[in-house]
Order: structure tokens, then C-alpha cells, then sequence
């Protein structure tokens, strides 16, 4: 890549970072996705401009990542990554994009994983938490997860000022910095305030962000997986066992119980409904067990 494209690329992580407000999870996804991209085209076709890159090269790189076994929704993703750069570079009056004569692959949809309700009220009342502080925390990550929907990074960056104690509610930034208010139970708060009373015994501890480590510092990303998968393994032999299952199980028992889908939307933070509405999948699939169970001819 030559140096005006050189200064372009770092012109737009720049872009998705302060511009887009993207997570810095997703910013490292970009750049992973755009340099794997890019050094495929360089050592295959020797070519380091991108004005220069053809819609045969990225039906060369999609055939080679199927073929290394990445799935189809994967690779749209990485396409989606390619469609950013390529729009980026529109405004930098570059006009070349070969990606409008791209057709993405398919990929079925993959109904989101979650806890069942049993196995999750033993994980909030029954699970071996660890001892001291550190349990405490655990505690509140299970319990703040599961109660709001909130993201894993929307709860590391959570703030003490975000509980309106007056109003039992929780304020939540979201992607692109978008905030939503999310209500908290009578239960939650409580464990919060006791949360709180434990930290304040911690020396040092960051008084800004509302959970800590055992040394007071802010949580961070591995820390988070690392608390959640431990507890989920005592309750649950799913495969996947991360933040996000609770995420999906908190909207998944909302939509089974009857909740409003525009209502759990906005709980998880959204943009579209469409985006909401996989959810219901999954209460159709209850549906369909307890029908086969229940009903006399379920079988024939």
C-alpha cells in the first residue's frame, strides 16, 4: 500500500473510532478483517492499491476463507467491514468499488443460545460463588447481565452515577454512544447498595466506575468471560457460555412471558425491530416441544 492509501486506512480507524463510536472490540475487528484482506490481495495478485482491486479478487479471498472453514455469517461480516472501507474511500474520491457487484453468501439463521429458567435461577441463588469480594462481583456481573440484556461492554463501562436511586433505573451506553434507560428491580438495587458498601472497603478503588476488580481497578473484557463462563459451567452444559447468552436469555424469557417485542427493543438497546424479532423464534421453538410432549398426536 502506498503512502497516500497508508494514510487513508489510518484516516478511517480513526473514522470508525471517534467518528462512528464504534466499541474498540468492533475497531479491532475492522482493522483484523481489512489487513487479512488486503495482505490476501498483495500476496496473490501482487496488488497494494486498493483503487485497483477487482470484484474477481474478493470472490478469490470469499472462496478462500470458505474454503479454511469460516462460516457464511462471518464472512459477511468481513464483507460488511469491506463495504465501510470502500464507502470511506468514496468520500476520499476514490470511486472504484467493487463490492456493489458482490453477492454476500447465505447463512441460515442461528437462533440465539440462552439459559433455561431453571438452571438460571440455581446460577442467582444456589451457584458456589467465589469468596470476598470477588464473589460480590461476580454476583452483580451475573445478576446485572441477566436483569438489563446489557452488552459486556456496556457493563465494564458502566458509571456509580448511572443508578438513579429515586427513579430504580440504570442508564446504559450503547453503540455508538446511544443511551437507554433500563429498569431495575428492588432486588438488583439492593445488591447494588451492598455492592457498593463492600467497595468502598476496597483501598484505592475507582469510586467513577461502578464495578472494580479486587484491586479497585475498572473491570475489563477477559475478566467479564472469564467470571461468566466459570458460573455458567455449574448450571448449564451448553456449549457456548459467554456474556452474551445471558443477554440472550434475558430477552428470550422476556418474549416467552409475553413481553411487547418493541418494548425489549428498546430494553436491549436495538436499532431495528428486525434485529429484536429472532427472539420470537425461539418462543416458537418452546411451542412446538410442548405440543410434541403434550398433544396426542404430536407423533403421527
Amino acid at each position: 500500500m502506498d503512502a497516500r492509501f497508508i494514510h487513508i486506512y489510518a484516516a478511517f480507524i480513526d473514522y470508525v473510532k471517534f467518528e462512528r463510536r464504534y466499541s474498540p472490540h468492533t475497531v479491532t475487528a475492522y482493522q483484523h478483517d481489512l489487513d487479512e484482506f488486503l495482505c490476501f490481495v498483495d500476496q496473490q495478485y501482487g496488488e497494494s492499491d486498493p483503487a485497483q482491486i477487482s470484484a474477481q479478487m474478493i470472490r478469490s479471498w470469499m472462496a478462500n476463507l470458505k474454503g479454511d472453514g469460516v462460516s457464511a455469517r462471518s464472512i459477511n461480516r468481513k464483507l460488511s467491514t469491506l463495504r465501510s472501507w470502500y464507502k470511506f474511500l468514496l468520500k476520499k474520491g476514490e470511486p472504484n468499488n467493487p463490492l456493489a457487484r458482490i453477492v454476500a453468501p447465505k447463512s441460515g439463521k442461528r437462533l440465539p443460545v440462552y439459559v433455561e429458567r431453571v438452571p438460571m435461577e440455581r446460577l442467582l441463588h444456589q451457584a458456589a460463588y467465589p469468596q470476598g469480594f470477588e464473589g460480590l462481583t461476580c454476583l452483580l456481573i451475573i445478576g446485572l447481565l441477566y436483569g438489563t440484556g446489557m452488552r459486556r461492554a456496556e457493563l465494564i463501562g458502566l458509571r456509580t452515577s448511572d443508578v438513579d436511586w429515586s427513579a430504580g433505573t440504570l442508564k446504559v451506553t450503547g453503540k455508538g454512544a446511544k443511551q437507554r434507560i433500563i429498569p431495575l428491580d428492588s432486588s438488583l438495587r439492593q445488591q447494588i447498595q451492598s455492592y457498593l458498601r463492600a467497595k468502598a472497603q476496597i483501598p484505592d478503588a475507582d469510586p467513577s466506575f461502578l464495578l472494580v476488580t479486587g484491586k479497585g481497578r475498572k473491570l475489563y473484557p477477559e475478566y467479564v468471560y472469564r467470571m461468566v463462563r466459570q458460573m455458567l459451567g455449574q448450571v448449564t452444559t451448553l456449549e457456548k457460555r459467554s456474556p452474551h447468552v445471558l443477554r440472550h436469555t434475558f430477552a428470550t424469557h422476556l418474549v416467552n412471558n409475553g413481553a411487547d417485542l418493541g418494548a425489549v427493543k428498546e430494553l436491549l438497546g436495538h436499532a431495528s425491530l428486525a434485529a429484536t424479532q429472532i427472539y420470537t423464534h425461539n418462543s416458537i421453538e418452546q411451542l412446538k416441544a410442548v405440543h410434541k410432549q403434550a398433544h396426542p398426536r404430536s407423533g403421527s
